[in-house]
């Protein structure tokens, strides 16, 4: 077999919530080529369980919501990127509601389109707008069947991209022509070719040992934009979900916040509640708060877990509320109307990621970045419960409407050259992979987790350097496959998560460090910038951390 060379207007990298979005929105107007790694609903959408936050009752405002979220991002947040986005939240509920998403409804109330709102940890309101507790998977498959049935949508499920082709225009500007990609069951790197490409790409969280993600998790968006010279904010602040199910065979089951929301208890093993002696908000606080006295009470007893009880509730209740953790738990003898659920917290969600703008461009010519991979400024310095799916929609909406104002004027992608397998081989020692794997995950955990210390940051810095040189000599002497490809993306992204804890010397959002207790007066973006772009600041005016 040869490597192909396919052809799109524009290639979108990732099929969740955020990647889907924005290719159905193109196809009405240029072809696009989807790619992903596994199956299409593999990502990290289908596992939202909680909802999407959005104003849809006379009670809330606007204004509401956008406080809540500033207050979540603990100084850091974009003002405006939170309006942009908060605003358009109504209308990206429509766009689901029309598309077939069948929300939760609750016809007592005549607010909120009749439909059921929950609330979570950090907001003021009811806004959750949710279907039951599966409302990822719902979306997912909306638009997963919108998607397969369009015409100028192509889809290469089991694809997974390598790197970014960019080149220099003469006299122009730096450019993203497509991508190399790998068809993981022809063992071939094709070359993509698009005027414009959207990275959608999700999460990091596979970096940790414990993770309530997908395995298709390992920054991959991330790493490719930060390789190809654009830069990365905020790296830092890594969102541990306090309540994953604990259970030896229970791989990463998370337990929604929802279920706090509607009055589920953190409790100690001789079954006391002791959030309210962390927050006034109690088990309602935001989840950095939660976490980490979750985390601090698992230390001080010397405990492997801590539960959640919501068998108060009545049981009607509880089973059509929670019909998928009440299946899921009793899979493993737990049930939830009955019995406490065990929970460990486990890292949820990257708050930080490639710099974009409210249009979704990158620093480089032709790229976009959308959802968790991105930077937008919304999040701050800690993620507001159930704004990443809303954060999907409408950036993926206002990037394809800026690539579609745009698709005109952009010159056709050059032709790039066959990827150069001649000089490589296939691999004999595949145990380096796992093992350096096992190895990144374990001392991430360890070293750069929950609470953090200069000391852990340091160690963890000096094992990134020693993995990064052993798996760039491995990628430079054998054929390329998914397992090598996310494990080099992990390792850049552990290197920047590393380095922004690092220049973060004050605990503010997630990244609590016991050595800068205190947060600082002035709030900062920590930024990242490749050596060659090391002259590049951010509009809003963070420091700026050469690379």
């Amino acid at each position: 077999m040869s490597p192909r060379r396919i052809q799109a207007d524009v290639l979108v990298i990732g099929s969740g919530a955020a990647g889907l979005t924005a290719a159905l929105a193109l196809a009405g107007h240029c072809k696009v080529a989807v790619l992903s790694k596994g199956k299409l609903s593999n990502g990290s959408t289908r596992w939202a369980q909680g909802g999407i936050a959005a104003v849809l009752e006379a009670e809330d405002s606007i204004e509401s919501h956008i406080e809540d979220t500033l207050i979540a991002g603990a100084g850091l947040c974009d003002e405006a990127a939170v309006r942009f986005i908060v605003s358009q939240g109504e209308a990206a509920i429509d766009r689901l509601i029309e598309a077939g998403v069948a929300f939760s409804k609750d016809e007592a109330h005549e607010d909120g389109y009749g439909y059921h709102l929950t609330r979570e940890g950090g907001h003021s309101h009811r806004r959750i707008i949710h279907v039951d507790d599966a409302t990822g998977a719902a979306v997912q498959e909306t638009l997963e069947e919108q998607a397969r049935r369009h015409e100028n949508i192509s889809l290469y499920e089991h694809h997974v991209c390598v790197d970014l082709i960019t080149h220099r225009l003469v006299g122009g500007e730096e450019r993203v022509h497509g991508a190399y990609v790998l068809d993981r069951k022809r063992r071939e790197v094709d070359v993509f070719s698009a005027k414009a490409v959207v990275l959608a790409t999700g999460g990091a969280s596979k970096v940790y040992l414990y993770t309530s993600n997908p395995d298709g998790a390992t920054g991959d968006g991330m790493a490719i934009a930060w390789r190809a010279g654009c830069r990365v904010a905020n790296m830092e602040f890594n969102q541990f979900h306090p309540t994953c199910l604990y259970h030896p065979r229970a791989k990463s089951f998370l337990i929604t916040e929802a279920m706090r929301g509607e009055g589920a208890h953190l409790k100690l093993p001789d079954g006391t509640r002791f959030m309210p002696k962390f927050d006034d908000r109690a088990e309602l606080a935001p989840r950095d708060i939660v976490a980490r006295a979750i985390d601090h009470e698992m230390k001080r007893l010397g405990a492997d877990h801590l539960y959640l009880d919501i068998s108060h509730r009545p049981q009607d209740f509880i089973i059509s509320h929670f019909p998928t953790i009440y299946r899921r738990c009793l899979d493993f003898g737990i049930d939830i109307t009955k019995d406490q659920i065990p929970i460990v917290p486990a890292a949820h969600y990257t708050c930080g990621g490639v710099v974009t703008d409210l249009d979704g461009q990158t620093d480089l010519a032709g790229l976009y970045a959308i959802g968790e991979c991105s930077q937008t400024g919304l999040h701050g310095a800690n993620r507001m419960a159930s704004n990443s799916l809303l954060e999907c929609l409408v950036m993926g909406s206002a990037a394809s409407q800026h690539i579609l104002q745009h698709l005109g004027g952009l010159p056709d992608p050059l032709q790039a050259k066959d990827w150069d397998e001649s000089r490589v081989r296939d691999s004999d020692e595949e145990v380096v992979i796992t093992h350096n794997w096992q190895e990144l995950r374990r001392f991430m955990w360890d070293y750069v987790g929950i609470v953090r210390t200069s000391k852990r940051l340091e160690r963890a810095q000096h094992r990134v350097d020693l993995l990064k040189s052993e798996v760039e000599e491995f990628y430079s002497n054998f054929r390329v496959s998914r397992d090598l490809l996310e494990l080099r993306n992990l390792i850049t992204v552990a290197d920047l998560i590393v380095r922004s804890a690092m220049a973060r010397q004050e605990s503010r959002g997630l990244h609590f460090t016991k050595d800068f207790p205190e947060k600082s007066e002035i709030a900062r973006d920590t930024v990242l910038t490749p050596p060659e772009r090391a002259s590049i600041r951010l509009s809003r005016g963070p420091v700026a951390v050469s690379g």
